[in-house]
């Protein structure tokens, strides 16, 4: 195998093999197969892209695909990359497109033509970040992947489908990775208390000090890991060998909540808010706001949680709702704690007691449904662009009613393909300031269709 500029170093490695305890926990850790690998199953599966990446299935006329692995952070995309680097039997370069320019992608892809017509060597490019790419870097990409003269791993935090171009994603396949379980973390952190690689057995870990460990560890690997090792430094220092609560709680400086005795975990009192929220018990949805805030949580995981209630179950009753959740989380990103606790019960109040529609969130989701059932026909011909040269020989734009030059500014045309021509996916209620769109989008659709023939009551 070779590596090419890589993170993961040889110095870096052999410091490791020398010196196992000197490099942290995270890294002594870090599974050296895909066997090892916590969670992610459902991408580790016989015939995956990722295993085929490894080698495992044989190459033939259907090599393995350029793939993109989406997530947040410390889920596992990193280590994916860094397995198979470990385990193919392929040329593998890193790069970070934090660092990285079209220069030296352009090297790496001569380097893999090289390598191929020199010695009939496959390359695998491991890039870390890939949105952080301009559109132009992203294009020099293009040729190396659609040729199959490098295999793609690129990693990234942000939405693929707003970040990347979509040529690029045509040709690769998308996998999202999935937040890691509490489950997940505690197989890891039960290997890293075992394993001759990490505590060997030095230390163990309560009930309640796991517990503890897994709330503030939030689903990411490399927190518990890191958050474990400053614990059983701690312990091992003052001569114990259990990680008492009040050792964990002294090493990380978090403090713990008393949970009820079913032991609530993070998502269940998230949960429990936005539910509390949704069903206006301000006095219920304070108490788990404070539950989550005395936990130590994130406040911008909070307010982001507001902001999508204030969507899903308010939408239109209270059209102010997003404005003040949204307003939240700009005020929360600025202030931090402790005074960000104001802000957050503000919020809190304001959408608990904001009249409740979730409209909008079934409007989307019935018409995206159509959408996914393949009913996306044809735009009209006369809503097509028809700006460009040669647009009018298309018929695009004939007949196009511009709704500005027409009485109430509405123009009784058709809109939607005809796949879902008349299809009514908004149904607001009467709650709150909803009830003034309810009237305005029924009297719009009768006006839509006054020149079929057709009324509002007739559309499915």
């Amino acid at each position: 195998m070779i590596v090419e500029p890589d993170l993961f170093t040889a110095a870096a490695e052999d410091r490791q093999e020398k010196d196992p305890a000197g490099s942290p926990l995270a890294v002594r850790m870090r599974p050296r197969t895909l066997d090892e690998v916590v969670g992610q199953q459902h991408l580790l599966k016989p015939g995956s892209p990722l295993r085929r990446l490894v080698g495992e299935g044989g190459g033939g006329p259907a090599g393995p695909s350029s793939v993109f692995l989406w997530g947040p952070p410390g889920i596992g995309k990193t280590t994916l990359a860094y397995v198979v680097s470990q385990a193919t039997n392929k040329r593998f370069v890193e790069l970070s497109a934090i660092t990285a320019g079209v220069k030296e992608v352009r090297a790496v892809i001569d380097g893999a033509r090289r390598a191929s017509g020199g010695y009939g060597k496959e390359t695998v490019l491991f890039l870390d970040e890939i949105h952080r790419f301009s559109k132009a870097q992203q294009d020099s990409l293009l040729p190396a992947v659609e040729n199959r003269w490098v295999t793609l791993i690129a990693a990234t935090t942000e939405n693929p489908y707003f970040s990347v171009i979509s040529p690029l994603l045509s040709r690769s396949l998308l996998l999202t990775l999935e937040p890691l379980t509490d489950e997940d973390l505690r197989g890891l952190l039960g290997r890293a208390l075992t394993d001759a690689r990490g505590l060997a057995g030095a230390v163990t870990l309560p009930e309640d000090t796991e517990g503890h460990l897994l709330r503030i560890a939030g689903g990411d690997a490399r927190r518990a890991l890191t958050a474990l090792e400053a614990g059983a430094g701690s312990a091992l220092a003052k001569g114990e060998k259990e990680i008492t609560l009040q050792t964990l709680e002294e090493s990380v400086n978090r403090a713990a909540v008393k949970y009820d005795r079913d032991g609530d975990q993070h998502y269940d009192v998230a949960s429990a808010l936005i539910k509390s929220i949704r069903g206006s018990d301000v006095d219920a949805a304070l108490h788990y706001l404070a539950r989550m805030i005395e936990a130590g949580e994130d406040p911008r995981f909070i307010a982001r949680r507001l902001m999508i209630s204030a969507s899903e179950d308010i939408g239109l009753a209270d059209p102010t709702a997003l404005q003040t959740a949204v307003a939240a989380a700009q005020a929360v990103a600025m202030i931090g704690f402790p005074e960000a606790r104001i802000t957050l019960s503000h919020a809190t109040i304001a959408l608990a007691l904001a009249p409740k529609s979730n409209a909008a969130y079934m409007a989307i989701d019935a018409a995206l449904a159509d959408v996914r059932a393949g009913q996306a026909g044809a735009v009209p011909p006369h809503l097509r662009d028809s700006h460009y040269k040669g647009a009018q020989k298309l018929g695009h734009g004939q007949g196009y009613q511009y709704p500005h030059d027409l009485p109430g500014g509405i123009a009784a045309q058709q809109y939607a393909p005809d796949e879902v021509h008349g299809k009514r996916y908004y149904e607001p209620t009467r709650h709150g300031a909803e009830a003034r769109y309810a009237d305005v989008v029924e009297r719009v659709r009768i006006r839509l269709r006054a020149d079929s023939g057709e009324s509002a009551a007739d559309t499915p």
